[in-house]
């Protein structure tokens, strides 16, 4: 195994791959599609082939070339994951469920419930508008997720174009490029209903899907951000996302100020202030405080975060009261991390740094968070421990 990417900074990722092995069977036999069956199994006896897995073969032989020993792979049994990642040479870890000789809708959701709890930084899927409906029954938005595509109808929103522009996608974020993370519909059409050349398209809900990121802003001068607009982005962004009774924690640096102005409250620059119900509770907080306020409060905690230009440091560089124990009453889903992406993009790939003091907790953060870049905008970029970033002089 190469790697062409020379002396760029990649970072590992842990992905979870589902295969729907029958995806595409009806598309070459004109049956509108691959959900009816019983029409699949006589497409079958007719001499069809299954195509799933050469489809799935394309990304990860591309994928193993150039970045094999840093892809850890989550998969399912046989068929549907297993058999082509040890094929194109990858060491799998195989999800908890049987072998299906002919997998099913209900084979599908039961690998996506258990992808859930596995916590994969990403979601792949190998099929069609079908399987897309049948992850997104389960998942939602709780994963990030980005279909192969496989099937015959492939109308939502949710699909790269092929299976070499999913690698690209996948080598872009391991190499610190900015990947947009978008919500995107899930559609799809009646079977039965097309044959008959009735065409009845549905949205069943929509996921998060990695896209390549670029300078597109509402506020942009001549193709580059403009920081203070988009600054304002960011406040009204984050304050729409704000719930009643819930605790935010805002971190130090001018990259939050925008959140407390959208609010009009006051705010501490180089300190951590408290708010609820879009009030400030506690400015210029300590650890200790800021510990004693969380154990008093029963509900949801929010940290809010920026990044520290020029060295990326999310955690531990301006922000210790930010305190290991304060983390983990968060929790890592509830880290909202705000940067303006020509910030990002001046790390050159390089790691988020997460240096909580907690040696643990760092590693148990790392992979690959959202970053809140402006208004319904975000990117999926790596977070790494001192350690794995190599930015242990930082």
């Amino acid at each position: 195994m190469s790697n062409s990417d020379g002396d760029q900074s990649i970072s590992p990722i842990r992905l979870g791959l589902i295969i729907n092995p029958f995806a595409g069977v009806g598309g070459p036999a004109g049956l509108k599609g691959s959900d009816d069956r019983e029409l699949v199994e006589q497409a079958l006896a007719d001499g069809a082939e299954l195509r799933a897995g050469a489809r799935a073969r394309r990304l990860l032989q591309r994928l193993f070339e150039r970045v094999g020993d840093k892809v850890t792979l989550v998969t399912c049994p046989a068929a549907m994951g297993q058999t082509v990642a040890e094929e194109c040479g990858f060491q799998v870890q195989v999800l908890p469920m049987a072998s299906a000789t002919h997998s099913r809708a209900r084979d599908t959701q039961l690998a996506a419930r258990l992808m859930l709890a596995q916590q994969p930084d990403l979601l792949l899927f190998v099929g069609g508008d079908g399987t897309a409906r049948d992850i997104c029954t389960v998942v939602g938005e709780q994963l990030p997720v980005l279909g192969v595509p496989a099937g015959v109808k492939m109308h939502s929103g949710v699909f790269a174009i092929s299976p070499e522009a999913a690698a690209e996608i996948l080598l872009a974020m391991m190499t610190g490029q900015l990947v947009d993370l978008r919500s995107r519909e899930v559609r799809d059409i009646d079977e039965a209903a097309l044959r008959r050349g009735v065409v009845q398209s549905r949205c069943f809900g929509q996921m998060r899907v990695p896209e390549f990121g670029h300078f597109v802003q509402s506020t942009k001068d001549g193709g580059r951000e403009v920081e203070a607009l988009v600054l304002e982005d960011i406040g009204a962004e984050v304050r729409e996302r704000m719930v009643a009774d819930t605790l935010y924690v805002l971190g130090a640096g001018t990259t939050t100020r925008p959140v407390m102005d959208e609010l009009g409250l006051p705010s501490t620059l180089l300190g951590v202030d408290v708010i609820c119900n879009e009030q400030l509770l506690a400015a210029d907080v300590s650890a200790p405080q800021l510990e004693m306020l969380l154990a008093r409060h029963t509900g949801e905690v929010v940290v809010v975060v920026s990044v520290t230009g020029g060295q990326g440091a999310l955690f531990g560089r301006g922000n210790q009261q930010l305190s290991p124990q304060v983390l983990r009453r968060a929790g890592r889903d509830n880290v909202w991390v705000l940067a303006t992406k020509t910030k990002i993009k001046q790390l050159q790939g390089r790691p988020l740094l997460m240096d909580s003091n907690d040696p643990q907790l760092d590693r148990d953060w790392c992979g690959y968070i959202a970053v809140i870049t402006g208004y319904r905008d975000q990117i999926l970029y790596p977070l790494g421990a001192p350690a794995a970033a190599g930015t242990a002089d930082l």
